[in-house]
């Protein structure tokens, strides 16, 4: 498969890249700054805010996953978050490509009824900007009807401190985290790429949000 990944230097990002191209698929990864050519990756450096450039980049691909986040210490995160992403969606449209994959955020899960995870007092302050944008984004892109969409949610805890690596194995859910024995919802960055990728190779969600973890 040919395979176009946005945000391609970042964290998630970077972990993507690296899963396609084991996989041996062909990857178009996309970012600010590329970085150096390696097998199976071809860099491109485009702007998202350059709809019609970003879509002569995506053209001829199966697929298009976004990882794109702004910084989390960008002052404007979440203007930029809600610019950037339907600007993607634009493109993505425009490309005449159907199959999105959105990366979102863990905070517009639910962990009880009519309560998501972003609006609870343990909630920290300094990603509420870029999961508020997020949740919003999952909004407007429920309105997508052109697109087979999906909007994934990665476990609360996913972040550089999850020191599991590849164990290619996990477990899905829609709205609500998935949690382990110890009541931890947990994923490495390298197995939410096994989840996207395994995602991607054999579709089992359409326009709707899914989640994993151990």
């Amino acid at each position: 498969m040919k395979i176009a990944i946005i945000g391609a230097t970042g964290f998630v990002g970077a972990a993507l890249v690296n899963e396609f191209t084991t996989r041996g698929h062909e990857v178009t990864a996309i970012a600010r700054n590329p970085q150096e050519a390696k097998a199976g990756v071809t860099w491109s450096a485009s702007d998202v805010f350059d709809t019609e450039a970003l879509a002569g980049v995506l053209k001829g691909h199966d697929a298009v996953i976004s990882a794109y986040n702004p910084g989390w210490t960008n002052p404007n995160i979440y203007e930029e978050s809600i610019a950037g992403s339907e600007a993607i969606q634009k493109a993505v449209k425009e490309s005449g490509i159907k199959r999105y994959i959105y990366i979102g955020g863990a905070g517009s899960l639910y962990i009880a009824d009519g309560m998501q995870l972003i609006d609870t007092p343990e909630f920290p302050k300094e990603y509420y900007a870029g999961a508020n944008a997020a949740r919003h984004y999952l909004n407007t892109i429920k309105n997508e009807t052109e697109l087979d969409w999906v909007f994934f949610s990665p476990a609360i805890e996913m972040h550089q401190g999850i020191t599991t690596g590849r164990t290619g194995n996990y477990r899905t859910a829609l709205d609500n985290p998935v949690f382990n024995e110890d009541g931890r919802s947990l994923l490495s960055v390298e197995d939410l790429a096994v989840a996207i990728a395994d995602e991607t190779e054999t579709p089992k969600h359409h326009k709707e949000r899914f989640t994993a973890g151990y």
